[in-house]
């Protein structure tokens, strides 16, 4: 099922040896490949430094659209680590270091099961079983997240946290109908093909400067142009989930700048007034990007990043070890 994976020479902050670099930032790292029915993904681990720090809960982390979890994105997991979580990620099929044709999702359904596969065996193992447990999604990601949610037995997640989540696309970035009914006379020849127009997202993604070179300078990162089924699904699974917020019981916490140019705020903002759960919180951050985390200056974003520990630790508190349930 799992497999081990050779050490990158290649990383964001230089040539320092990984696991030096990982014991600096007080966390242990392990990477591995696993086998799921739709396809091998990458996947890490981010756990306390201290094995003898038991963790307080466990998250299971997917990144956004192009993007994979070996580079900035996993300052995020780092993060939960210090924490005192269980962290665990996975590369998007399609992305990074999974198996699949770089960003195709011509079925996002099939995408979020490979990560749901994975996220599962770990959460129902005996060591993380009886420990609250988190699902978190970021831009795209939290889309995928969502429809893993939706996927999943009733109970199965203590609470879900969406960072910028892509439940509404902004006017600017939605994929032109003409295009897709184009390339729907091909009857699905076309679906692979990266030949929708580029709205280059990661320049209204990233506000601070100089991470925005660190980020543009992933060697895994899709750079081409957006897939036709992608961009297809993408459209198709946000009308989805957006008639389907009211299924949401699950505790939750919503992020969202106000000056996304990837993702609309409105989109958190329908999923809180929705949602039928007791449990739910929504932050807006005036003035922010889309990459609350990776893309903010490190102020803004250590405010986001503070919101979110105080709301995860209060869910442990109120939900406790052995309680897995929703609101």
């Amino acid at each position: 099922m799992a497999s081990d994976v050779p050490a990158t020479t290649a990383n964001f902050w230089g040539d320092m040896p990984e696991e030096e670099y990982y014991a600096s930032e007080g966390v242990r790292n392990s990477k591995s490949y696993f086998e799921t029915p739709n396809g091998k993904l990458f996947t890490q681990s981010f756990l306390p430094l201290d094995p003898n720090i038991s963790p307080k809960g466990t998250v299971y982390m997917t990144h956004g659209y192009g993007s994979d979890t070996g580079w900035l994105f996993q300052k995020i997991c780092i993060n939960y680590a210090n924490w005192g979580y269980a962290v665990f990620a996975a590369d998007l099929l399609g992305h990074g270091r999974s198996d699949g044709i770089r960003c195709y999702m011509g079925d996002l359904e099939k995408t979020a099961a490979a990560s749901l596969y994975y996220f599962k065996s770990v959460r129902n193992s005996d060591e993380y079983k009886h420990l609250p447990a988190f699902l978190f999604g970021e831009s795209m990601g939290g889309l995928a997240t969502l429809l893993m949610y939706f996927q999943s037995e009733p109970d199965t997640w203590t609470g879900l946290i969406f960072s910028a989540p892509l439940f509404v696309i902004p006017e600017p970035m939605k994929p032109s109908k003409v295009h897709l009914f184009m390339y729907g006379l091909l009857f699905g020849f076309a679906d692979t093909w990266a030949a929708m127009p580029d709205n280059k997202m990661v320049g209204k993604a990233i506000r601070d400067t100089e991470k925005l070179k660190i980020i543009a300078s992933n060697p895994r990162r899709y750079t081409g142009k957006p897939r036709v089924g992608t961009m297809r699904e993408i459209a198709r699974q946000c009308e989805y989930v957006q008639n389907n917020f009211h299924k949401v019981t699950a505790p939750f916490l919503t992020v969202h700048g106000t000056s996304d140019g990837v993702t609309c705020p409105t989109g958190s903002e329908l999923l809180y007034e929705k949602a039928s759960s007791t449990d739910k919180s929504l932050k807006l951050y005036d003035g922010m990007y889309h990459s609350l985390i990776q893309g903010e200056p490190d102020d803004a974003a250590n405010l986001v990043l503070a919101d979110m520990r105080a709301w995860i630790d209060e869910r442990v508190e109120r939900y406790g070890p052995k309680c897995n349930g929703s609101a």
